[in-house]
């Protein structure tokens, strides 16, 4: 058995109504459900659109682009697993083409770089990010790089 305080958190827990964003993910598309009746996007996805109730949907692909629409720096870190990479961030991206859409991830230097890889003095609420895509325990997990490094 492994203690979950000393365990990294390896890989999201996938549902039915979200596992075509991992799909997409996988091909290194970001997109986002949208209600094929109303239009809305909706993230996280479920079954019925909370807009119009409807159960038809899509999803929609997206630039990928963003700004940080907020940040913290976990600090000591929350798990004891990743005392090592501390200080790191965990941010929200509130998407470009989606701005009523956030997610949440981390701002790396290069995909597969640690989570410490930018320095903590370079997060700003409102730097433009693009999406890029790793992965974590064998599922392609969104992380963000900064446009302008």
């Amino acid at each position: 058995m492994t203690d979950a305080t000393t365990e990294p958190l390896l890989s999201p827990t996938i549902d039915t109504d979200g596992a075509p964003f991992w799909e997409y993910a996988a091909r290194g598309e970001l997109r986002i459900q949208a209600c094929t009746a109303c239009g809305e996007l909706r993230f996280p996805p479920r079954p019925c659109c909370p807009h119009c109730q409807s159960f038809d949907s899509e999803w929609r692909r997206m630039s990928g682009r963003g700004r940080i629409w907020s940040y913290v720096r976990p600090h000591p870190p929350l798990l004891p697993a990743y005392a090592e990479q501390a200080p790191y961030n965990a941010i929200i991206v509130e998407l470009a083409d989606a701005p009523r859409i956030r997610l949440v991830g981390n701002l790396v230097t290069a995909p597969d770089a640690p989570l410490n890889s930018v320095d903590p003095d370079r997060l700003r609420i409102g730097a433009k990010v693009q999406v890029t895509f790793t992965d974590v325990g064998g599922i392609a997990t969104p992380r963000w790089l900064l446009e302008r490094p």
